[in-house]
This record gives structure tokens, C-alpha cells and sequence, in this order.
């Protein structure tokens, strides 16, 4: 029999919070975390705003010194895997060290210091290269970081599947506990991308907003005049034990992970597979493996990037899925506040997923102003809604047809 996974600690950094109260009051009061850029001078760009953290203080987690032989990404990372092990209240010195792991992934890795390091090269020739700076870019060293800052001797690697990253660590984090691999697993995602070249790359793929003259209100998921998504940074970690262990110890449940549903479009590097096929099978895979029927769910927390053909093609997944169940369901896009963190978007969206659980709220998509016939969900506008919510459903896609689908549960004895 497969073990229990339950979520013990959560930690977020995100643009619109730097724990998860502050996250949380983020979301339910509707705010927007895109403002100009500060990282760089974007003037040569064509979109001039992003979701930047905002007093994110990296020494509050790492010595500074040890902070500049890092990218960006593995501050987030860090952060966050300590705000979950705090949250949780785990003794490290009364557990099995060797049993405790981290699966904690990123979509693109560190990016700012290839930036920084190419600028050397090519200012200076391959002298001027920092010995640092194959183990600062590397997308698995923010899990080797936690690691090594927690001692944690378990199953210890990263996953990198674009913007389904953060999700795909969670599941596989789930999977080696129910099979007994690990009693503990830090498992999320943590992204630092909002660079010039991070910028430029998805500007050049027409994928972004460019509406620079209202950056609050660019990020407008399934909403008609969507121009694009908004660039976002952060990290999100969540703390999971076999419920055995957790028990065990004592611990705070805040929610269960039941199901999961991996699949591929096998379609298109950057489209998705006409009407959501793939992401309708990895929905459809997630009910299966928690044992549970469409109608059981109460949430999704949409994938919803503000990009015309993800928020049509996804409407037309969740409607083939939920059937007629689709006019109970409340759906929201919270990228419409936090921006696309990329690979760290899954991870923090499950955190989202299980704060809807425990306070019984649904967070809104903002900014909706102007309904999108082909996106005709209960998309939560504007405001939160109060509701029970037992069961949600994680939606989280990427480029190379990459689907990841989590189903996290109120948790029940």
C-alpha cells in the first residue's frame, strides 16, 4: 500500500509577498506585483515592466558573502525551503537525516550570472571567467545549497521542464515518499529570469505584454484585450511527509497531495496541442490517481498566463474535463497578480491551492474587465469568493508540451 503524502510547511517568495502571510493578504486584497523594471536598464526593450520582488532581503537567509557566489534563483530557493522548514516545525536533529530530501527545480537556472559572465568573456577573453561560474548557473545547485545549509542527506536533485518545473517537483516529491523512498521532501521551484536577456528572448517570441503605459493591469488572464503575459520572480517550497512520519512527530497537517498527471503534447515547442488535448489527459490523470470524480473538485487554479492561445486552449481543457460541473467550479489565474514565475509558478500555486483550502477562500483573476467569449469560465473576477474548498486542481503547462497536474485535498483521517 502506497503511503500518505501531506504537506507539513509551506514557504513564498513572490512579488507580491515574501512569506506566505503577506502572500496571502496579497492575493485576497487583489494586488498587483508588476511595476517598471529596476534590475536593468530596459529601455531598449519593448516591454518596460515585470513582477520584481519588492524588499526581498537575501541576508535575512544567507550570509552576503556567501550570497555573491549565488544567482539570484538559489537566494529565492533558499528562502523559501526555510520559510517551509520553519513552517513546518520539524527538529531536524530528531529525524533521520538520510531520509530527508529536495527535489527543487527551475526553468531556466541562473541566467543573470551567464549574463554577467559573458559580459567578462567578452570584455576580457576566458581569463576573466569567475571559477564560480559553472556551479552559480547550474539549475540543481539551489537544491545542493539547501542541502548542504540543512544537512539533508536524502534523494537531492532538481527538475527543469519550463514552466511546469515547480509542479513536476512536487509530484515526483510525492511518488518517492509514497514508495518509501524519503520521509521528507523540500520539493518546489525558484526562478531569478528577469534579466535582459530573459526579457529580450521572450519578447522576441511576441510572448509578452507590452501595455507599458498600465503595467497593474497588463497581466489579464482570459480576459478579451490580453496582450501577453508579465514576467515574475520568486520560488515557492512546500514541506512534504509521508503521513506516517508526520504523525508521528506530531505534526500540523495543512493539506494532502493525492494525485498527479504527467503528460506530453507531442505537438510544438511552444503551442499548445489544439483543444487541450494533452492537458485534458494530465486533469483527467490526476482525478484517476487520488481516487476521485470531476465533481469532487471545488478549485482550479488555472495555468492562466495571459496568452491568447493558452487561455482559449485551456478553457476548451477544463470544459472537455469538467462537463457540466464546469458552472460549479471556480477557476482564477493568480498570475494576473504574482506575473508568470516561470518555473517556480507551480510550486507557488500550490501553496495557493492549499491557502484556499485552509481559509476558505478563492483568490480572483484581476483585471478582468472585458469577457472573453471563448474563455467562458467562472473565472473568479476581480474580487475573492468565500467558499468550502476540499478539493483543487493544479494546472500547470510548458513550453515543449510539458503538463503537470496536481490534485491537493483537504486532509481527511
Amino acid at each position: 500500500m502506497k503511503n500518505r503524502v501531506v504537506i507539513t510547511g509551506m514557504g513564498v517568495v513572490t512579488p507580491i509577498g515574501n512569506n506566505v502571510a503577506e502572500f496571502w493578504e496579497g492575493l485576497t486584497s487583489g494586488r498587483s506585483g508588476a511595476g517598471p523594471i529596476t534590475h536593468f536598464d530596459h529601455s531598449q526593450h519593448a516591454t518596460h515592466f515585470a513582477c520584481e520582488l519588492k524588499g526581498f532581503k537575501v541576508e535575512d537567509y544567507i550570509p552576503l558573502r556567501e550570497a555573491k557566489r549565488m544567482d539570484p534563483f538559489c537566494h529565492y530557493a533558499i528562502a523559501a525551503a526555510d520559510q517551509a522548514l520553519k513552517d513546518s516545525k520539524i527538529d531536524l536533529e530528531q529525524v533521520d537525516r538520510n531520509r530527508c530530501g529536495i527535489v527543487i527545480g527551475s526553468g531556466i537556472g541562473g541566467i543573470a550570472i551567464f549574463e554577467a559572465q559573458v559580459r567578462e568573456h567578452d570584455q576580457g577573453g576566458p581569463r576573466r571567467i569567475s571559477p564560480f561560474f559553472i556551479p552559480t548557473m547550474i539549475s540543481d545547485i539551489a537544491a545542493g545549497h539547501i542541502s548542504m545549509k540543512h544537512k539533508l542527506k536524502g534523494i537531492n536533485y532538481s527538475v527543469t521542464s519550463a514552466c511546469a518545473t515547480g509542479s513536476h517537483a512536487i509530484g515526483i516529491a510525492m511518488r518517492h515518499l509514497q514508495y518509501g523512498d524519503a520521509d521528507l521532501i523540500l520539493a518546489g521551484g525558484a526562478e531569478g529570469a528577469i534579466t535582459s536577456l530573459g526579457l529580450g528572448g521572450f519578447n522576441a517570441m511576441k510572448a509578452l505584454s507590452t501595455r507599458n503605459d498600465d503595467p497593474a493591469r497588463a497581466s489579464r488572464p482570459f480576459d478579451l484585450d490580453r496582450d501577453g503575459f508579465v514576467m515574475g520572480e520568486g520560488a515557492g517550497v512546500l514541506a512534504l511527509e509521508t503521513l506516517d512520519h508526520a504523525r508521528r512527530r506530531g505534526a500540523r497537517i495543512l493539506a494532502e497531495v493525492k494525485g498527479l498527471g504527467f503528460t506530453a503534447d507531442a505537438h510544438h515547442i511552444t503551442a499548445p496541442a489544439p483543444e487541450g488535448e494533452g492537458a485534458v489527459r494530465a486533469m483527467r490523470m490526476a482525478l484517476n490517481d487520488a481516487e476521485l470524480n470531476y465533481q469532487d473538485v471545488d478549485y482550479v487554479n488555472a495555468h492562466g498566463t495571459s496568452t491568447e492561445y493558452n487561455d482559449k486552449t485551456e478553457t476548451q481543457a477544463i470544459k472537455t474535463v469538467f462537463g457540466e460541473h464546469v458552472h460549479k467550479l471556480n477557476v482564477s489565474s493568480t498570475k494576473s497578480m504574482t506575473g508568470h514565475l516561470l518555473g517556480a509558478a507551480g510550486a507557488v500555486e500550490s501553496a495557493i491551492c492549499v491557502l484556499a483550502i485552509l481559509n476558505g477562500v478563492i483568490p480572483p483573476t484581476i483585471n478582468y474587465t472585458t469577457p472573453d467569449p471563448e474563455c467562458d469560465l467562472n473565472v473568479t473576477p476581480n474580487r475573492p469568493v468565500e467558499r468550502k474548498v476540499r478539493v483543487t486542481l493544479n494546472n500547470a503547462f510548458g513550453f515543449g508540451g510539458h503538463n503537470a497536474c496536481l490534485i491537493i485535498s483537504a486532509f481527511q483521517e
